[in-house]
C-alpha cells in the first residue's frame, strides 16, 4: 500500500492540502480496494461509509432514469475523488460509479474525512471547490443534452473523450466503450449510436476497430458539434 505522503495522485485532488502529519494519519486509516471492469464501486441509493480516491484507470458515473435506462452523467479518471458529496450532505449516493477497466482505489473512512474537513480549512476549501466543479460539469451536460441534437452530441462526446483520456500508441482513444455506453453517454438509443458511428466512419471522420475509436478529422467533428 503506497504511503499517502509520497503518493503522486494526491497532487491531483483535495488531499494536496493536507500536512505530513495528516497524510501519515490518513495512511494508517485508509484501505486499498481492487475493482474489476464492469463492477460497481458503489451504486445509486447505497449508504456510503467513506470516499474513494481513484489510483489508476477510469470509471463511469451514471444515474438510473425512470424508465430503467442507465444514463451516464460523466467519466472520472486517475486522481479524482468520489463519494464526498454524499458524505458531506449525509445522504445516500445519488449516482452509481462503475469501473471501465480494472482499477485500484483508496477508501477513506467517513470519520477521517469529516475530521479533516472540520480541522483543515484549506482542505475543506479544496473539497468544496471540487464539488462546485462537479456541479459545473453536470450543468454543462444538461445544457448539451437540451441544446444539441444526437449527431452534435456524439461529435462533442468524441472530442471530449479523447481530450480527457488521451490516445494509445496507435492513436486510438485510450479507453474502450461499448456502443451501449456511448449511447448512454449522449442520451440516445444504442441503435442510433451505432448508426451515427458508422456514418462518421463512412465519411472518414473516425475509424473503428471493435470498441476502439480513432479521431481522423477533429476539425469536422468540431464543425458538427457546433451545429454546422
Amino acid at each position: 500500500m503506497a504511503n499517502c505522503e509520497h503518493c503522486l495522485v494526491k497532487e491531483l485532488n483535495s488531499f494536496k492540502a493536507l500536512s505530513k502529519e495528516e497524510l501519515s494519519s490518513l495512511h494508517r486509516k485508509k484501505s486499498t480496494i481492487h475493482v474489476k471492469r464492469g463492477e460497481p464501486l458503489f451504486i445509486e441509493g447505497s449508504v456510503l461509509n467513506g470516499i474513494y480516491c481513484l489510483q489508476n484507470g477510469e470509471c463511469k458515473v451514471s444515474k438510473l432514469t425512470p424508465n430503467g435506462k442507465d444514463q451516464i452523467v460523466r467519466f472520472i479518471k486517475k486522481g479524482e475523488v468520489v463519494g464526498h458529496k454524499s458524505i458531506l450532505s449525509n445522504t445516500s449516493a445519488k449516482l452509481s460509479v462503475t469501473a471501465l477497466e480494472d482499477i485500484e482505489v483508496c477508501f477513506i473512512p467517513k470519520k477521517e474525512l469529516l475530521e479533516l474537513f472540520a480541522n483543515n480549512k484549506q482542505f475543506a476549501l479544496e473539497l468544496t471547490r471540487s464539488l462546485c466543479q462537479s456541479l459545473d460539469k453536470a450543468n454543462m451536460t444538461l445544457a448539451t443534452m437540451a441544446q444539441k441534437n444526437v449527431r452534435e452530441r456524439l461529435a462533442e462526446f468524441l472530442l471530449h473523450f479523447e481530450t480527457m483520456f488521451g490516445v494509445d500508441e496507435n492513436e486510438f482513444i485510450a479507453v474502450k466503450l461499448t456502443r451501449e455506453e456511448i449511447a448512454n453517454a449522449i442520451g440516445t438509443a444504442t441503435e442510433s449510436a451505432i448508426r451515427l458511428l458508422s456514418e462518421f466512419k463512412r465519411d472518414k471522420i473516425i475509424t473503428l476497430n471493435g470498441k476502439q475509436i480513432k479521431l481522423l478529422d477533429k476539425a469536422k467533428l468540431i464543425h458538427i458539434s457546433d451545429g454546422f
